[in-house]
């Protein structure tokens, strides 16, 4: 496609989660740092929340390749899931060979896991169980999370858990028969979208890590109408950029130009196209000017009437 055409070496703007364009803003940093401090201390329950497309995968997947040898994953990327099917997923994450017989037993599978976490512990490993969209969780299977962190030696939790989820998943833990897990949230963190000037930034990372030579593919007004127009978060600029880039390559312009942004937003779902908001505009001047007419005439007949005899 456009790759040979921008001199390029891979696609700069999939929403594929790829670690490798992982952009060190303001709030992704400070929830990885305030991830890896937590994890260190020993803290046993995290919340990371963030509206869509703010970044939540990626964040769970750099802190999955930030943390050393002496860490042992689980990662469930679909935890819709009954009780006893996510425990299941957790033993088959670490290793865990459940006897068949014991396979619908929940008490059993989970001592099953507590004697594996007990072997990781011995031998210097933490157990780290990150959770991603976990809104998606059933309320009864987030109390199986609380049931997971109860599993102690005699110093320490034998697993920490990290969960990741969007707004609703407050919500969720706000049910007063999980009221116990959510007292057990030692750190959280709300990811934002990206701050206003780092969204150049952000763009130009993406180009150099996808072997562009200098990142500057597009112009400043490009830029600005693409900052407006995405709201500044992440897999929005994404998928506009991705479709300028289209729209820029279909021209054979060496550069993404203000009108290849505003043929993407007018071309993408759910977005507000830049000729609606014209539209919409221009009504509103209509509207306006006829109130303008209205109240004019109004008064032009009140006027007229008290002058009368």
């Amino acid at each position: 496609m456009y790759l040979e055409h921008f001199g390029l070496r891979e696609f700069p703007f999939s929403i594929t989660p790829d670690t490798s364009f992982f952009f060190k803003s303001s709030g992704a940093q400070k929830a990885l740092n305030t991830l890896l401090m937590a994890l260190h201390m020993g803290e046993g329950f995290i919340k990371i929340t963030g509206e869509v497309g703010t970044g939540k995968t990626l964040l769970c997947r750099k802190l999955i390749n930030s943390l050393g040898k002496d860490y042992k994953v689980a990662y469930i990327f679909n935890p819709y899931r009954e009780p006893l099917s996510l425990c299941l997923e957790v033993c088959k994450e670490l290793g865990v060979r459940v006897p068949e017989s014991q396979m619908e037993n929940q008490y059993q599978v989970l001592q099953a896991l507590a004697v594996r976490m007990l072997e990781l512990n011995r031998s210097g490993k933490r157990v780290v169980i990150c959770l991603d969209e976990a809104q998606a969780m059933p309320v009864a299977t987030l109390e199986t999370l609380r049931l997971l962190t109860n599993l102690e030696s005699q110093k320490q939790r034998l697993a920490q858990i990290v969960i990741f989820g969007q707004p609703e998943l407050d919500e969720k833990l706000n049910h007063p028969s999980i009221r116990q897990l959510k007292q057990r949230i030692t750190y959280s963190y709300q990811l934002p979208t990206l701050a206003g000037n780092q969204f150049d930034a952000y763009i130009r990372h993406r180009l150099l890590a996808a072997g562009h030579v200098d990142g500057q593919l597009f112009t400043s007004a490009a830029l600005r109408t693409l900052r407006s127009h995405s709201k500044r978060v992440p897999r929005r600029i994404n998928i506009l950029a991705h479709k300028a880039l289209l729209c820029a390559y279909g021209d054979s312009c060496p550069r993404v130009e203000r009108r290849h942004v505003v043929a993407a937003v007018n071309d993408t779902e759910g977005s507000p196209g830049v000729a609606s908001k014209q539209r919409w505009k221009a009504l509103a001047v209509g509207l306006t000017l006829s109130l303008l007419m209205i109240l004019v005439v109004g008064g032009i007949v009140i006027y007229n009437g008290l002058l009368a005899p």
